[in-house]
């Protein structure tokens, strides 16, 4: 039986990117594999998914952590980017993901169900102007 090319559609793409890739870095040493079952080992990779939902009175990021216990996440939030590092028998995820406005990370909220991470953040107040004396 003859492999049908529709079924994966962008592997023409991703093989020139490859060749032209190890072309440009005199492909010796350095090879380039865009191969999916190498990204996901490597952080986030082609089984995750992350989104950002921004209103006026929230912003909410929603992850896909998929085969990872609750106990073996950790968040951390700077007011500007999350900080988002799980890990599993099979995986290690560790992402920073740039948040859309400043947010009040002391009053944040998460919950993970069934392998999707949801934060939840109040953006922050306008900043205090400073008097120069």
């Amino acid at each position: 039986m003859r492999r049908d090319d529709r079924d994966e559609p962008f592997d023409d793409l991703f093989r020139e990117i490859e060749r032209m890739m190890n072309e440009m870095m005199n492909g010796a040493d350095a090879n380039v594999n865009f191969d999916s079952a190498n990204t996901a080992e490597n952080g986030f990779g082609m089984d995750t998914h992350v989104d950002i939902h921004e209103t006026d009175s929230e912003i909410r990021v929603v992850a896909d952590l998929p085969g990872v216990e609750k106990d073996h996440i950790d968040l951390e939030c700077d007011g500007k980017t999350l900080t988002i590092s799980a890990g599993s028998d099979h995986h290690q995820y560790d992402e920073r993901i740039s948040l859309p406005q400043r947010v009040n990370e002391h009053t944040a909220s998460a919950t993970y169900n069934n392998g999707v991470l949801e934060v939840v953040f109040e953006p922050a107040k306008e900043s205090s102007d400073i008097s120069l004396e």
